[in-house]
C-alpha cells in the first residue's frame, strides 16, 4: 500500500477514532438513562440498546468490502457525518422515538467508521508493527471507553440530557473537517481486490478464523450486557447518572491498562490463552455482579471485566489481518462486526425482556455459566488450516 508523505498519519487516525467513539460511549450511557427518566422499562430500553447494532449487523460485510474497493476515506467521513446526525436528533426531538433513532444512526455511523479505521490501522504497518499499530487503536478506544461515560454522566446530573447530547453533537465537527480537508493521508482501495472473491463465509474456513470470531463473539456478548445491566442495575438500586457513569469509566479504565501492557502479556501468553481466560474473568464478574450493591464494589468488578474483555481485541484483529486473504481484510473486519452487532441486537432483546420478567439476577447468574462454559471449550493450543 503507498501513501502519500504527511506526518504521522496514524497518530491523526487515533484522534479521529477517539473522538467518535467518545461520541457513540457517551450516547451509550445518555440514551438508555433518559428513556428511564421518560419511564421506559427494562425491556424498552434493551430494543433501544439493541438498534445500536442493528443496521450494523446487516451492513458490516458491505462495509469492509467498500474499504477494500474505494479505500477508508469516504467511509470514515461518512460515518461521522452520521455520529454528529444522531445525536442532534436526540438534542432537538426530546422523546423515546428520537431515542430509538438515535441508537440506530449512530451505531451504524459507527460501524462505518470503524470498519474503514480497522482496515487502515493494519494496512500502515506490517507484522510487529502491525500488532503494535492495533494495540495503539485499542489504547485510543480505552481512552474513549472512559471518559466518555463519565463525561456524559456528570453533564447529564449538572446540564441535563439536551444540553449534553448538544454538547456529544458538536464533537464530530473535528474528524469531519480533518477528512474533507485531505489533512491527512490514508490508505486508498487495496491493490488485490480486483482479484479477490468468494463469499464472506469462506473467510470462516480457517480454523483459526473461526476461532476468533467464536472467542470474540463470546466476550462481545458479555461487553453488551455490562453495557446494557449496569444503567438498568444501578438505577435499580439508587446509584446517580454520575455513579453509573463511574462504574463504567472503571471498565474503560482496565481496558487501557490491559492495553497498554499488551506488548508484555503477548511475548509471555500465546493468544488463545489470553482470549479464553477473558471468558473465565467474565463468568466471575457476572457470578459476582447481583450481589454487590455499593459503587466501590461495582467499580471493582467492572474494573475486573475490563481487563479480562480489554485485551481480546488487539489480538483477534492481528490474528485476522494475519489469515485474512489479500485484498479481502475490510471484509474480514466486516465480517466480525457483523457477528459482534448480531450478538449485540440479540442480548440487549432477549436478556433486556427476560430480565425484565424475572429480575437482573437470574440473568447474570445464567450468563456466567455460559461463558465459563465458553470458555473451557474455547481453550487449548491453536492448529493451523
Amino acid at each position: 500500500m503507498i501513501l502519500r508523505a504527511r506526518p504521522k498519519p496514524f497518530h491523526v487516525l487515533i484522534g479521529l477514532a477517539v473522538t467518535n467513539h467518545f461520541v457513540l460511549t457517551g450516547s451509550r450511557v445518555a440514551v438508555p438513562l433518559d428513556a428511564l427518566s421518560l419511564g421506559a422499562n427494562a425491556a424498552t430500553v434493551g430494543g433501544i440498546m439493541a438498534l445500536f447494532a442493528l443496521l450494523p449487523m446487516f451492513l458490516a460485510i458491505a462495509a469492509g468490502r467498500l474499504a477494500d474497493r474505494a479505500g477508508v476515506r469516504k467511509p470514515m467521513l461518512a460515518g461521522s457525518m452520521g455520529m454528529g446526525a444522531s445525536v442532534l436528533v436526540a438534542t432537538l426531538l426530546p422523546g423515546i422515538s428520537a431515542l430509538f433513532a438515535t441508537a440506530m444512526l449512530s451505531g451504524v455511523s459507527f460501524m462505518l467508521f470503524q470498519v474503514a479505521a480497522q482496515y487502515a490501522t493494519g494496512e500502515m504497518g506490517t507484522g510487529e508493527r502491525r500488532t503494535h499499530n492495533f494495540a495503539l487503536l485499542a489504547l485510543g478506544l480505552s481512552t474513549s471507553s472512559i471518559a466518555g461515560p463519565i463525561v456524559a454522566g456528570f453533564a447529564i446530573d449538572h446540564i441535563g440530557f439536551r444540553a449534553t447530547f448538544a454538547m456529544l453533537a458538536l464533537l464530530p465537527l473535528v474528524p469531519i473537517a480533518v477528512l474533507a480537508s485531505n489533512a491527512v493521508a490514508l490508505p486508498g482501495p487495496h491493490p488485490a481486490r480486483r482479484e479477490a472473491a468468494g463469499s464472506a463465509l469462506d473467510l470462516v474456513a480457517h480454523r483459526e478464523i473461526r476461532r476468533a470470531f467464536i472467542v470474540n463473539g463470546l466476550v462481545s456478548m458479555a461487553w453488551e450486557l455490562h453495557t446494557l445491566f449496569v444503567p438498568i442495575y444501578g438505577n435499580a438500586i439508587g446509584l446517580s447518572a454520575s455513579r453509573i457513569g463511574l462504574v463504567l469509566g472503571a471498565f474503560g479504565a482496565a481496558t487501557f491498562a490491559v492495553r497498554l501492557a499488551m506488548p508484555l502479556i503477548a511475548r509471555h501468553h500465546p493468544e488463545h490463552r489470553v482470549l479464553t481466560f477473558a471468558l473465565y474473568v467474565a463468568a466471575i464478574v457476572y457470578f459476582a455482579l447481583p450481589f454487590s450493591r455499593d459503587v466501590g464494589t461495582l467499580m471493582t468488578l467492572s474494573f475486573c471485566l475490563g481487563l479480562g474483555l480489554g485485551a481480546s481485541q488487539p489480538m483477534v484483529m492481528s490474528m485476522l489481518h494475519a489469515y485474512a486473504p489479500p485484498g479481502r481484510m475490510g471484509e474480514a473486519a466486516g465480517l466480525r462486526l457483523s457477528l459482534v452487532n448480531s450478538i449485540a441486537v440479540a442480548v440487549p432483546l432477549v436478556f433486556g425482556a427476560v430480565g425484565g420478567r424475572v429480575g437482573v439476577a437470574p440473568v447474570l447468574l445464567s450468563v456466567s455459566v455460559f461463558l465459563a462454559t465458553g470458555g473451557f471449550l474455547t481453550r487449548g493450543a491453536p492448529r493451523q488450516g
